[in-house]
């Protein structure tokens, strides 16, 4: 049984001192919880902090971004080993904000994942298709290219390492919700991808989670999916009181 795991993005959002207030608070909310690995992946200037903070619980702390290379002279940019450093342990890499805004390529996000299972962290890897894409029947197409430019250069053993999270373009921070049925219909999707691609066994043990104005009000309907294996949550991942919510979805 594929244990759910419920990832938090901050985005641009919190300082150090901001970081630990929220896990002074977060913390107590879930340390009973036992039903889903929890994720937090704040700006770099706070991966220390949050690392510090969240050290003893069963939080881990992941980075947003990372550069492919080990070093070198890429101004504004951060490496894997720099990442491991902190104490961060995974990274979300290919988001959609990246894809759109930083012009971020199937290319890159293979080179990135490569970077970081290198240095022994858990990549999350975003796919999607945008509005457009999904209203011209091409969300297929689209997660295929994005499956196999960012991840068919890996061996099973690698993919088996990774996080896949489906974010559909048009619900991120727009208030809109992919219904649970289509979101378990693109899980089902990838995750055909990845057996055809990695095996069966791999395919069926592999974490797919969604993303997509993910709230305390709409978890347990996508949780219900068989398919869906947790959340990569936006803006309801600031508020400690919401993202606890979220992560206790089976109490609410």
């Amino acid at each position: 049984m594929r244990k759910p795991v419920i990832a938090g993005n901050w985005k641009m959002y919190k300082t150090q001192a901001e970081t630990r207030a929220f896990l002074a608070e977060f913390l107590p909310l879930v340390a009973e919880s036992r039903d889903a690995e929890i994720v937090l992946a704040p700006p770099f200037t706070a991966l220390a902090a949050a690392v510090d903070a969240a050290r003893g619980s069963a939080v881990t702390i992941a980075a947003q971004d990372l550069h492919w290379e080990p070093e070198g002279a890429f101004t504004g940019e951060i490496s894997a080993r720099m990442l491991v450093e902190t104490g961060c342990r995974g990274v979300i890499i290919g988001h959609s904000e990246r894809r759109q805004y930083f012009h971020e390529t199937d290319e890159t996000v293979a080179r990135k994942v490569r970077a970081a299972l290198d240095a022994g962290l858990r990549p999350i890897v975003c796919l999607g298709e945008t509005l457009p894409e999904r209203e011209q029947g091409l969300t297929e197409q689209v997660l295929e290219r994005q499956f196999r430019g960012g991840l068919g250069a890996l061996t099973p053993g690698d993919f088996s390492s990774i996080l896949l999270a489906y974010e559909p373009v048009w619900a991120i921070g727009t208030g809109r919700t992919a219904t649970p049925q289509l979101a378990a219909a693109a899980h089902a999707f990838l995750r055909g991808l990845a057996s055809a691609s990695f095996g069966g066994d791999k395919a069926a043990s592999a974490r797919i989670l969604y993303g997509g104005s993910v709230k305390p009000g709409n978890i347990r309907g996508l949780m219900a999916e068989e398919e869906i294996d947790g959340a990569l949550v936006g803006g309801a991942s600031l508020d400690p009181a919401s993202m606890a919510a979220i992560v206790n979805f089976r109490e609410g």
